[in-house]
C-alpha cells in the first residue's frame, strides 16, 4: 500500500497523550500500545488474528499504562498504530523499523515499501509520537525538575516453546538510577520472579529510550510484564498498584532528577 492510498482514508492520529500533573516527576511511554492500522493501508494482508498476538502490540501494556497515569496523576504518551506497521521503538535507519517477516507472520503490505513509503510512516506516524514525548519532557522540565522516564512493554509467556519464568522484568543500559530501586521493589515481592535485562537487552541504539532518556540524561526505566498477567481488568489493575508506590518513591530520590549523562553500551557497538 502506498502513501497515497493511505491519504484517501480518514484521517489517523498517530499519538494519544494523557494529560497528568507536569510536576509529578514521572512521564509514562507506551509505545506499543495499539494493533491499529491507518485505514488507507486496510489490514497490511495480515489475518486479523495476527493483529491479536505480541507482533501486533503488547497485549496489556496501554491499559497498565492509563491505570498507572490515574494513580500518578502522570502524564502519558502512547502511540495507536501498530508495531507491524512502523515500530516507533527502534531507530530511524534499524532494518527492523517496517518489519516483512515477524515471528513467522509475513506483512505483504510491507513487502514493498520503498524509501519515500519508508520516509512517508515517518513523517506522518513515527515522528509526531516522539515530538510528543520530547514536548512533554520540555514542558514538565519548565516546570520542576527533570522526570523520571518510564516506559510499558509485555512479553509472551513463552518463546518458541520455552516458558519464561519472569513475572516482570527490567530493561535497561547503562543508567542505573532508576533500574536499582526498581528491581530491589520488585525483588521484594516474595511472590514474583523478577528478570534483569531479560528476555532482551534494554540496550538498544536509537530506541525510545536512548532517544529520550539516555541522550537527554534523565533517569529511566523500561519494563515488560508478562502479558498472561496483564491480559485482564484485574491483572493490569494489580500491576498498576504494585508499580505505582515504586514509582512515587523513586521519582522522590534526589538523584532520579537530576540530569545525568551515562555513556550508552550501544556506542561501543
Amino acid at each position: 500500500m502506498t502513501q497515497t492510498a493511505a491519504m484517501a482514508g480518514e484521517i489517523f492520529e498517530p499519538t494519544e497523550y494523557i494529560a497528568g500533573d507536569l510536576t509529578s516527576g514521572v512521564l509514562l511511554l507506551c509505545d506499543h500500545a495499539s494493533n491499529a492500522v491507518p485505514s488507507g493501508y486496510g489490514d497490511l494482508g495480515v489475518a486479523p488474528e495476527q493483529f491479536q498476538r505480541h507482533i501486533g502490540f503488547d497485549i496489556g501494556a496501554r491499559a497498565v499504562t492509563l491505570e498507572l497515569a490515574k494513580q500518578l496523576e502522570a502524564p502519558a504518551c502512547m502511540t495507536t498504530f501498530s508495531r507491524l506497521f512502523i515500530d516507533p521503538n527502534r531507530g530511524e535507519d534499524d532494518p527492523t523499523l517496517i518489519m516483512r517477516l515477524s515471528d513467522g507472520a509475513v506483512v505483504p503490505g510491507n513487502a514493498r515499501v520503498d524509501a519515500s513509503e519508508r520516509a512517508f510512516r515517518i513523517e506522518q506516524y513515527y515522528k509526531p509520537y516522539h515530538d510528543l514525548v520530547d514536548q512533554t519532557i520540555d514542558k514538565m522540565m519548565e516546570v520542576t525538575a527533570p522526570p523520571v522516564v518510564v516506559s510499558i512493554h509485555s512479553f509472551t509467556p513463552a518463546w518458541r516453546g520455552a516458558p519464561r519464568p519472569w513475572h516482570a522484568t527490567v530493561l535497561w543500559d547503562s543508567d542505573p538510577r532508576a533500574v536499582t530501586p526498581m528491581l530491589d521493589g520488585l525483588r521484594a515481592q516474595d511472590d514474583l520472579v523478577v528478570g534483569d535485562n531479560e528476555p532482551y537487552d534494554g540496550a538498544l541504539k536509537n530506541d525510545t529510550m536512548y532517544r529520550h532518556a539516555t541522550r537527554r540524561g534523565l533517569a529511566h526505566v523500561l519494563l515488560e510484564l508478562r502479558q498472561d498477567l496483564i491480559a485482564t481488568d484485574k491483572g493490569h489493575s494489580e500491576w498498576a498498584h504494585r508499580l505505582a508506590p515504586l514509582l512515587r518513591r523513586i521519582a522522590s530520590l534526589p538523584d532520579c532528577r537530576k540530569i545525568k549523562y551515562f555513556k550508552s553500551r550501544t556506542d561501543t557497538y
